[in-house]
C-alpha cells in the first residue's frame, strides 16, 4: 500500500477514536462485534483520537508502520532549507528537512521518514495527495522519543472534522490533561495528553496536538516518551518536546503551505448506515431508563447510532451504551439467546470488563429484529471501564436492558 494510503487509513483508524471518545473502541468490543465493516466517507483525520486511536492511540496512530525505515540520524541544528518542486509542493525529503527544523535546537533526529505532495506518483509525476506526513526519534539527551506530524484538508463543516479538536469523552477515554482554545484567526486546538494502552497498564504516554483551520486545513501532531508508538518500553518520563513546543510545532504557518498543495476533500455526506443521529438516540436512551430508581444522568454523548449516559442512582457511577444499526441481519448476538414470536433474537451476557478495570463487569442486551434493525444497550459497573469498578454491579439489570432494546420507540429511528 502507499505511504499515503497507509497514512490515510491510520488516521482514519486516529480520529475514529475521538469521534466522541473512542467509539471505535466500543465497535471493536464484544458490545458490537459482528458489526459489518461500512464503507464510509470519512474525512483524512478520521481520528484522531482518535484518533483511535485504534483504542486509544490518542492520535499518533497514523505514525504506525510509518516510522523507524532506513533513516540515519542527524542534529536538528542547521538543517538544509527546505525547498520547492516547480509546482510549490514538497517532496518527502522537503517535509523532513522543514520538521527538522521545527523541532527544538540542541537534538538529534533518527530514524526520520517523509511523504509530501511533491513525492512523485505511479506516473513519474507528483501525486494528487490527500496527506503528507512525517516523522522521526528525536533524542534530547534524556532518551528518545517518536514524534509524528500528518497535514490534510477536510471540510471544515463536517462534524468529523470538529471533532479532532474537541476533548474525547472521559466516559469512555482515560487520560491525564485536554486542553481546547480557540486561536486569534479561528482556528481551533487541542492538546491532549494520555497514555498509548492505558488499560493495559502501559507506561507509554501518547501526547497529541491538533489544529485545525477554518479553511479545512488539519494539523495533527503526536509524540511518545518511547522511540516508537508501542513495542517498546518507555525512555523517559514524558515525551520529548514539552506541550509549548509541541504546540509551536503544530501551530507553525509552513504547514499551511504544504496543505495548500493537497487535493481538496470531497465533501463530507452522513455515511450510509451510519444510523440515526446522536442526538436522537441518547434522547431516545435517557427517556427509557427505568423509572423510580433515582437515576440520574451525568456525562453523556455520542455519534451517529450511537450514545452513552454515566448514571448513578446513590450507589455509584455506571456506564450505560446503546448502539442502533441497520442492516445486521447477518449478526448472531452472543449469551443466552432466545426468539420472540415476530423472530426478533435476543442474546442476554454477563462478561468481565475489556479494558482492563478492576473488578468490572458488563452486562448486554442484543437483539436484532427480522429485517436485520438491531439494538444492543450495555451498562458496566464502572464510569469508565478503563477505571475500577465504583460498585458491585452496573446500576441496570438484564431485563432492564432487556425493556430498553426491545422498546418500539427505537423503530420510529430507522
Amino acid at each position: 500500500m502507499p505511504f499515503e494510503d497507509r497514512l490515510g487509513e491510520a488516521m482514519r483508524h486516529t480520529g475514529g477514536s475521538f469521534e466522541l471518545g473512542d467509539r471505535r473502541d466500543l465497535v471493536e468490543s464484544s458490545l458490537i462485534r459482528g458489526r459489518r465493516r461500512l464503507a464510509r466517507r470519512r474525512t483524512a483525520a478520521v481520528t484522531g483520537s482518535v484518533l483511535a486511536l485504534a483504542t486509544m492511540g490518542l492520535g499518533g496512530a497514523y505514525a504506525a508502520g510509518l516510522v523507524g525505515g532506513e533513516g540515519g540520524g542527524s542534529s536538528v541544528a542547521a538543517p538544509p532549507k527546505p525547498t520547492r518542486q516547480a509546482d510549490g509542493s514538497m517532496s518527502g525529503e522537503q517535509m523532513v528537512s522543514l520538521f527538522k527544523s521545527l523541532l527544538p535546537p540542541g537534538g538529534a533526529v533518527t530514524e526520520e521518514q517523509g511523504h509530501g505532495p511533491g513525492d512523485p506518483g505511479t506516473s513519474g509525476k507528483p501525486s494528487a495527495s490527500s496527506a503528507a506526513s512525517v516523522s522521526g526519534v528525536f533524542d534530547d539527551g534524556n532518551g528518545p522519543g517518536l514524534v509524528a506530524l500528518g497535514v490534510s484538508r477536510v471540510d471544515p463543516a463536517a462534524e468529523a472534522g470538529g471533532q479532532q479538536v474537541t476533548c474525547p469523552a472521559k466516559a469512555l477515554v482515560d487520560y491525564d490533561s485536554c486542553q481546547t482554545e480557540q486561536r486569534p484567526d479561528g482556528s481551533r486546538y487541542m492538546l491532549l495528553q494520555g497514555y498509548e494502552n492505558p488499560n493495559r497498564g502501559d507506561s507509554t504516554k501518547a501526547w497529541r496536538a491538533v489544529l485545525l483551520t477554518p479553511k479545512g486545513t488539519l494539523i495533527d501532531a503526536s509524540e511518545w516518551n518511547a522511540p516508537t508508538e508501542k513495542g517498546s518500553p518507555a525512555s523517559r518520563e514524558t515525551p520529548p518536546l514539552t506541550a509549548g513546543q509541541l504546540k509551536a510545532l503544530v501551530v507553525s504557518p509552513q504547514w499551511l503551505s504544504v496543505a495548500d498543495t493537497l487535493r481538496a476533500p470531497e465533501k463530507a455526506d452522513r455515511p450510509v448506515g451510519s444510523g440515526p443521529s446522536a442526538e436522537a438516540v441518547q434522547k431516545q436512551l435517557i427517556a427509557l431508563l427505568p423509572a423510580g430508581k433515582g437515576l440520574k444522568a451525568g456525562e453523556k454523548g455520542g455519534q451517529d447510532g450511537y450514545a452513552f449516559v454515566v448514571v448513578d442512582d446513590g450507589k455509584g457511577k455506571s456506564l450505560v451504551q446503546i448502539n442502533v444499526q441497520s442492516g445486521m441481519s447477518d449478526v448472531s448476538p452472543e449469551g443466552t439467546v432466545s426468539t420472540l414470536a415476530d423472530g426478533t433474537v435476543i442474546g442476554l451476557a454477563k462478561k468481565p470488563g475489556e479494558k482492563g478495570g478492576a473488578g468490572v463487569v458488563s452486562w448486554i442486551a442484543d437483539t436484532v429484529r427480522p429485517d436485520g434493525f438491531r439494538v444492543v444497550v450495555s451498562a458496566v459497573n464502572s464510569e469508565n471501564q478503563h477505571k475500577a469498578a465504583t460498585r458491585a454491579e452496573p446500576a441496570l439489570t438484564l431485563d432492564e436492558l432487556r425493556a430498553i432494546a426491545l422498546d418500539q420507540h427505537w423503530l420510529t429511528l430507522k
